[in-house]
């Protein structure tokens, strides 16, 4: 072979070398990325990290209570978590699991078991362990109760209190103006919550570019990651406009577009002269605070952000007597699940129920 065939053979020879010592480097990191998740305590944390990222705080914190649930019933089986490999996990602590959630409601243990079902479809997809999925699922459907319908329960009367005290908030005397700011936004973020029927999150995600100011509309990603309209009353822009006016200099001075700005702020100590959006966490201090002023300390949890949402679909369904336009305007997917507010709508029946068994003579 000549000099040149040579040289060309001992080129081809450094990038078929190259090649592969890179190949066996990936396959190194592979394998130590595989090695990083042995037990089962460590696959639960990189599922509960997934879900972090991908679904709502609600949902994450659910599926983390339910894991820990089910984790402290494996140490209970003598597979602790700590020290057993993920390989060794049974698919039969699904039915120790759904034996264990019957002193739970059915809706938690449904939860709990959701979480459990995707923590396994996990384990497969990231091979770390290779579950018997359909298995898996026969499980579940076995072992675990059906939901019942739930009848939505709130205090209708006292949300229409604590609306009226958030009213009123707006015009009581501060010591600064950032009592000011937050007596408006608390006034605003409530009336919002009543009036458009968003859940805490979504409102808490609002940028003021989402909304349409003359046609009382913005767009929000909802549950289930769906885009969705919106529609806000003349009195819940009003409440907005008085409180983003009021915050004008801030917002000016933040050195960022107006638009991508978050419609509710937090106003702390912490925060300063910095626009930060406000945390579901915070909306539900905020709840927790106005309802204790408006109807003393015992009321406090007996009305959450959640509960202006019901509040909200009853109003619909007092006003209109509309299923449809109920399911349509609080987004369900599924009308049964705007059906279960239709009892509380129904004067026809309360006003018959009254006339039969409370106006008939006594004997």
């Amino acid at each position: 072979m000549d000099s040149g065939g040579l040289t060309l053979d001992i080129i081809w020879f450094i990038i078929f070398s190259s090649l592969i010592i890179r190949i066996n480097k990936l396959e190194v990191i592979i394998v130590i990325h595989t090695m990083a998740i042995t037990t089962i305590e460590q696959a639960i944390e990189a599922y509960l990290n997934t879900i972090t990222t991908s679904r709502s705080e609600n949902t994450a914190r659910t599926y983390r209570n339910g894991l820990k649930k089910f984790s402290e019933l494996l140490v209970v089986r003598n597979l602790s978590p700590k020290k057993t490999s993920v390989e060794k996990l049974p698919e039969d602590a699904v039915a120790w699991f759904a034996s264990m959630l019957k002193v739970y409601s059915s809706a938690t243990e449904h939860l709990y078991l959701t979480a459990l079902k995707g923590f396994y479809e996990f384990l497969a997809a990231e091979k770390l362990s290779f579950p018997n999925l359909p298995r898996v699922n026969l499980l579940i459907r076995q072992r675990s109760r059906r939901l019942g319908i739930r009848l939505p329960q709130f205090p209708r009367y006292d949300i229409e209190h604590v609306i009226e005290h958030a009213i009123n908030i707006a015009y009581q005397p501060v010591d600064n103006p950032t009592d000011r700011l937050r007596n408006l936004r608390d006034r605003a973020f409530l009336i919002t919550l009543a009036d458009t029927g968003l859940r805490v999150h979504e409102a808490c995600n609002l940028r003021r570019g989402d909304i349409d100011w003359n046609n009382g509309q913005a767009i929000v990603i909802g549950k289930g990651n769906r885009e969705a309209i919106v529609r806000f009353s003349q009195r819940s822009l009003r409440t907005l406009k008085d409180y983003l006016s009021t915050r004008a200099a801030l917002d000016g001075g933040s050195g960022k577009s107006l638009s991508s700005l978050p419609v509710f702020a937090r106003h702390d100590k912490r925060v300063s002269n910095q626009i930060l959006p406000m945390t579901t966490k915070t909306g539900r201090k905020i709840v927790e605070i106005r309802v204790e002023e408006a109807l003393g300390k015992e009321a406090v949890g007996t009305i959450t952000p959640h509960s202006f949402r019901h509040y909200f679909v009853t109003t619909v369904l007092l006003s209109s007597g509309n299923l449809k336009l109920a399911q349509e305007l609080a987004r369900h997917k599924n009308i049964d699940v705007t059906q279960r507010y239709a009892h509380l709508s129904d004067d026809e029946l309360d006003q018959g129920y009254h006339e039969i068994f409370n106006n008939r003579p006594s004997k």
